[in-house]
């Protein structure tokens, strides 16, 4: 069993981007005769990851509710049930192409080993401390690993289909690749890929070689590079390592370790994606911060063309009114929902930040005066036409907002900030619920 790593927070969507489309399966079934140990592992992830738990004792139910209900994506099992031996209780789950864990109760290398000849994910012991710790992590990483795609780059027919497949057994997204060559075509053309696993033995260029050139595409704490190698060269560890591979595997290597491997590597991925948010994104609405905005905005205008560019900031109206009269949850989901609509007025190549309190940024490029004017009153009027509903008590809001418009150029930004700030407060000053703007030299 692994050891459990610390449970990464929720990554944003720009953290870890989905190379599907389609809708995935949600449902889990435990199939288990201990109403001990179901109640407390369906709790636990239900209560943990949000996803349904269905629970059913022998495979006479379990077949019900796999023909009754649809949208399935995991089974855990126990090998005791009154309707099956432990062979016939993998055998029935396997077969039907459903990704299985298999939970047991009693220690038996024999079976152990028996059972992973099977295509099942893990095998877990149910009765250990910390099993239901694990259990829960390893359905997480499950779900998980379908929003991930991996790379498997060796120029063995066989060993890349092994490796492929493990990977696909473990919910990944596959791609394979021949040689380097092909490896770094597929790592540009698929932002999706955050794992690779690389073969050091290949004719053109060597997995070292590959490592080195594919760190100058992706960064570490995007994609994590697994070297592996049948040579007993004691050097090539350090140079995979060097050249900036995460992780080493020696050839043979066991399907668990495998696994091991490849799942901390990826938890590492996610854990760093997670600290990188809460320092660059406001913990309330999902916005870049200020510190976040500022980067940004510098790099964006540093490396802009010509044209205008538009800083606005905005306000929510007496706010500490809605604080004091409705409570500071109110509060909190005011500033939500005024995050919700400066998210849906943000073009791609645009940037929006909550700067604090009740008090938002955007910066602009690529509109004309008119355009600019006509966006933000819009940004205004969608504002006012927010309609909260708190118990018994309605709330709308208002904002101001202040803009400055000015000639793209580097070293712009503290400008455009100051006297947008200026703008907000002459809005303030005329009555609130309106937009003031200047256009600058």
């Amino acid at each position: 069993m692994l050891p459990i790593p610390a449970t990464p927070a929720p990554t944003s969507p720009a953290s870890f981007d989905s190379p599907s489309i389609m809708p995935l399966a949600q449902r889990i079934l435990l199939v288990e005769n201990s109403r001990t140990f179901t109640t407390m592992l369906r709790e636990a992830i239900e209560q943990r990851l949000e996803l349904p738990v269905s629970v059913a004792s022998s495979l006479a139910e379990a077949g019900e509710l796999l023909d009754r209900e649809s949208g399935w994506f995991l089974v855990l099992t126990g090998l005791v049930l009154a309707d099956g031996d432990r062979d016939q209780v993998v055998s029935y789950f396997v077969d039907r192409g459903l990704p299985t864990i298999v939970v047991s109760g009693v220690y038996d290398e024999d079976l152990r080993k028996r059972v992973l000849q099977q295509q099942i994910i893990d095998y877990v012991l149910k009765n250990t401390p910390g099993s239901i710790d694990y259990l829960v992590w390893l359905v997480q990483r499950m779900d998980r690993n379908r929003r991930i795609a991996a790379l498997v780059v060796d120029d063995s027919p066989s060993a890349r289909a092994y490796a492929a497949a493990l990977l696909s057994m473990y919910g990944y997204q596959v791609t394979e690749a021949a040689d380097g060559s092909a490896a770094l075509h597929a790592i540009e053309a698929d932002p999706a890929i955050r794992l690779v696993i690389v073969d050091q033995e290949m004719p053109g260029m060597e997995g070292v070689e590959l490592t080195r050139r594919l760190r100058a595409l992706r960064a570490r704490d995007k994609v994590a590079v697994i070297g592996i190698s049948g040579n007993s060269d004691p050097s090539l560890i350090p140079r995979f390592l060097k050249n900036g591979a995460n992780d080493f595997l020696r050839k043979p290597f066991s399907r668990e370790e495998f696994f091991c491997r490849v799942s901390q590597n990826v938890d590492q991925l996610e854990l760093i994606g997670t600290l990188q948010d809460l320092a660059t994104r406001d913990f309330l609405t999902g916005l870049p911060n200020r510190r976040s905005f500022l980067e940004q905005s510098q790099r964006q205008l540093a490396s802009a063309g010509t044209g205008d560019v538009s800083v606005a900031m905005v306000d929510i109206d007496h706010f500490k009114h809605i604080n004091d009269s409705l409570g500071h949850e109110a509060g909190d989901q005011a500033i939500r929902a005024v995050a919700g609509v400066l998210q849906a007025h943000t073009r791609g190549h645009d940037i929006s930040a909550r700067f604090g309190g009740e008090e938002f940024c955007l910066l602009v490029t690529g509109m004309s005066s008119s355009e600019s004017t006509r966006h933000f009153e819009q940004l205004r009027e969608a504002i006012a036409a927010l309609h909260l509903q708190f118990a018994e008590r309605s709330l709308r809001m208002t904002v101001s907002i202040g803009v400055c418009r000015m000639p793209l150029r580097a070293g712009g930004l503290h400008q455009l900030i100051t006297e947008a700030d200026r703008q907000l407060y002459l809005a303030k000053a005329a009555g609130r619920n309106r937009v003031c703007s200047v256009q600058l030299p």
